[in-house]
């Protein structure tokens, strides 16, 4: 059986059952951004280019075998069992004479012995300090009326001897701050210290601006938060700016709480390419296996600087106790934990994007927003329909017949008037595949969903032969039918790319902190990942490259050599890592 007949039995024949996307399946896999029902922004002076959702600062606590999530203004929190669906609580946490639009910001979370304890960041005394033994239930009271001691993005940490203490800081003109806390009384024990500033004149990624270029203006830093991991304090924090593609989460090493953290050279989550960008002001956990996992905050930056949404890459330590991040492929469909993982390796799954740049059909598009916004690999970017009238659509042609696995749809909210938490709005829609865009069959019937679900993410059960994906629109919470993203992954059946060929690192001289990296490019490729590190062995930093065979780095340690590889991917697989070469 060819090919083609191969598609098309599979297509037609196989039972629906096995087509269709289970809601009641194990789902084994997810993908960033976090399909979270994120709330609309909820402070009027953001919503100057245009009202959208928003949410940063994000934590994962683990408490009695389940995952809480807390994040910035979402009038409440998640839970789940799975770290997969997640189970929105509704909660205000500010005093009730207080402003509600400003509910709760870059919050604190921590277990303190069998209770889970909230705080978020303030100087006044309009924020308790919050606990609760059973936050499913959505019981609190208040642990302590006003902290003494307050601070904008903290964290507290509680030590391997009991001893609590308080890291703080959000400016581009003070430091990272710690304290040790009393636990009970939760007064400072002595006074704060000044543990850390950013030196963006020696590590370039740490430069203010989109680029890494802007002279004009300081960077921030702020998200402090302290993993322990073998005697050593890892003091994480976020920087340059939230707006920006290059935003990260920086790690800093001391072993001592208070005292003496040294920078480690490269950012521990950084995610500058690829559809999803921007990795941080976030938090490491781990999960029910104690493997590592690092939440931070995605960048979009379009109707207002502050658009923003989360994701999740897996982390962890290697031998030399060097704290990494993997957002190599972190936009694409990952493995959820289900037992101990080397996450040196990631958690990709190898399904690949098979839509970049293919042809797109719609039913209408809006002036300034094009089909093939829809699939270009950039969030920023959209396709809107002129309305949000049930019937509209948007249709994907791979190309050819390829193995379909998952696919990903992220509304744009294009001319959404919401404000605020809302509880009671949904996405409806209808998914349909096709061999040769004539006739359909359905994938997906979300046409009775209930559920906010603007970053949607559909794991087929089994995967299917198909060359075209259609979405049609049924419903929308507000303003027209949008997608910045219709994202479609699984494997096509053709060869992946040869070995990329002639990779020049071009360090300036009178810049170490830059470098311009090009290679020939390959004709059968999509897209690139260049990897680098301090060391052969250590390649932890990625930057994924569509469209181009050169990239300007300008986020280097300039007192240290680096080394770089390159692979290059389509939609078929990956190929093997290029030579690596040293850049000193």
């Amino acid at each position: 059986m060819n090919r083609y007949m191969k598609g098309v039995f599979l297509f037609f024949f196989l039972p629906a059952l096995l087509i269709f996307s289970s809601e009641t399946s194990a789902q084994k896999t997810f993908c960033n951004p976090l399909n979270l029902d994120y709330a609309y922004c909820p402070i009027p002076n953001f919503t100057e280019a245009g009202k959208h959702r928003a949410t940063a600062d994000p934590v994962i606590t683990m408490y009695k075998g389940d995952y809480y999530l807390f994040s910035t203004n979402q009038w409440g929190y998640w839970w789940s069992s799975d770290m997969n669906h997640w189970n929105f609580v509704s909660r205000s946490f500010l005093k009730p004479w207080h402003k509600v639009y400003d509910d709760l910001c870059a919050p604190a979370v921590w277990v303190q012995g069998d209770t889970l304890l909230v705080f978020g960041s303030t100087y006044s005394s309009n924020f308790p300090i919050w606990m609760s033994t059973n936050p499913k239930a959505n019981e609190w009271k208040e642990a302590l009326p006003e902290l003494e001691i307050g601070g904008w993005d903290p964290d507290f940490f509680v030590d391997d001897n009991g001893k609590l203490y308080m890291y703080n800081g959000s400016s581009n003109s003070y430091p990272i701050y710690g304290v040790e806390i009393n636990r009970k009384s939760f007064k400072p024990v002595g006074t704060r210290k000044e543990l850390l500033l950013l030196n963006d004149e020696r590590f370039g990624w740490q430069r203010f601006g989109e680029y890494s270029d802007n002279t004009f203006l300081k960077p921030f830093i702020e998200g402090a938060w302290m993993t322990k991991h073998n005697g050593k304090y890892y003091l994480q924090y976020g920087a340059p700016g939230t707006e920006f593609s290059g935003y990260a989460d920086g790690v800093a090493v001391s072993d001592q709480p208070l005292d003496g953290f040294r920078h480690q050279s490269m950012p521990l989550s950084w995610k500058p390419g690829g559809f999803a960008r921007g990795a941080g002001h976030g938090a490491t956990f781990q999960d029910k296996w104690d493997n590592y996992w690092h939440i931070s905050t995605i960048s979009i930056s379009v109707k207002n600087s502050f658009e923003r949404r989360l994701g999740i890459w897996p982390a962890g330590f290697d031998k030399d106790d060097n704290m990494y991040c993997s957002t190599a492929f972190g936009d694409y469909p990952l493995y959820l934990p289900d037992k101990k993982e080397d996450h040196s390796k990631g958690a990709f799954t190898g399904w690949m994007l098979l839509n970049y740049n293919k042809p797109v059909t719609v039913s209408s598009s809006l002036a300034g927003c094009p089909a093939n916004n829809a699939v270009d690999e950039n969030i920023k970017t959209y396709w809107s329909a002129i309305s949000a009238n049930p019937g509209e659509w948007i249709a994907s042609d791979l190309g050819e017949i390829s193995t379909v696995r998952a696919i990903q749809l992220n509304y744009a909210d294009q001319d959404a008037q919401l404000m605020g938490k809302q509880t009671s709005i949904c996405h409806k829609y209808r998914l349909w595949s096709s061999i040769d865009g004539k006739k359909w069959q359905m994938l997906a019937d979300k046409s009775k969903n209930i559920t906010d679900i603007p970053h949607d993410y559909i794991e087929l059960e089994n995967p299917i032969e198909s060359r075209y994906i259609k979405l049609e629109n049924i419903h929308v919470p507000d303003g027209k039918f949008a997608i910045s993203g219709i994202r479609v992954f699984g494997n096509g059946h053709g060869s992946k790319p040869q070995p990329v060929k002639a990779l020049t690192i071009l360090r300036t001289e009178t810049d170490k902190r830059s470098a311009w990296i090009k290679w020939t490019a390959a004709t059968d490729a999509t897209g690139y990942n260049i990897y680098m590190g301090t060391a052969p062995d250590k390649l932890y930093n990625c930057i994924m490259v569509y469209g181009s065979s050169e990239y300007w780095l300008k986020s280097m340690d300039r007192q240290i050599p680096y080394y770089f590889a390159i692979e290059a991917f389509n939609e078929n697989g990956i190929s093997s890592l290029s030579e690596i070469r040293k850049s000193e």
